[in-house]
């Protein structure tokens, strides 16, 4: 029999982290990591609409990353499989492309209206998602385990859009 992509074992409004302990889909942790699954979608859009191969790479770099925060966020803090780890590496890239993009720019001294162009407008997107996965995520961190690596990047990861 072929795999089927429904399970149905959500039909009652639960969901299985990694780990295999149920709970609601209202849960903090599920919200947390289904608008890391948001924003990876919209980085994907992004991705898919700027032109320079190197801002592409980065992106991609950045959406590998985000299933690696994904998975962090869908496991149970008590018993998980084995994760791949996010690094101070990882954090160190974003803050160098952040530092490139600022050498290029005039310094603000005002906020930035969102909007002008496609690609903006979605970096916008980006960024606000970012800010509300970083949100729910430091919530989350108010009452159970949350890396603070995961924190770090949500963090820097919104700076750099």
């Amino acid at each position: 029999m072929a795999f089927r992509i429904y399970t149905k074992t959500g039909d009652r409004g639960e969901t299985a982290l990694f780990g295999g302990r149920r709970v609601s889909k209202s849960h903090l942790r599920v919200d947390a990591y289904g608008t890391i699954d948001e924003l990876n979608s919209f980085v994907g859009w992004l991705r898919d609409s700027v032109e320079q191969s190197h801002v592409r790479e980065v992106l991609m770099h950045i959406q590998q990353r985000l299933f690696t925060l994904g998975a962090h966020l869908a496991s149970d803090p008590e018993k998980h499989p084995p994760l791949p780890d996010l690094t101070p590496g990882d954090i160190e890239l974003l803050e160098q492309e952040i530092d490139a993009m600022d050498h290029q720019l005039p310094p603000l001294k005002n906020f930035i209206l969102p909007g002008g162009h496609p690609v903006v407008s979605v970096c916008h997107v980006c960024r606000t998602v970012c800010r509300r996965a970083e949100r729910l995520a430091v919530a989350l961190h108010e009452h159970d385990a949350v890396e603070e690596m995961v924190l770090q990047y949500l963090n820097r990861l919104s700076d750099y859009f």
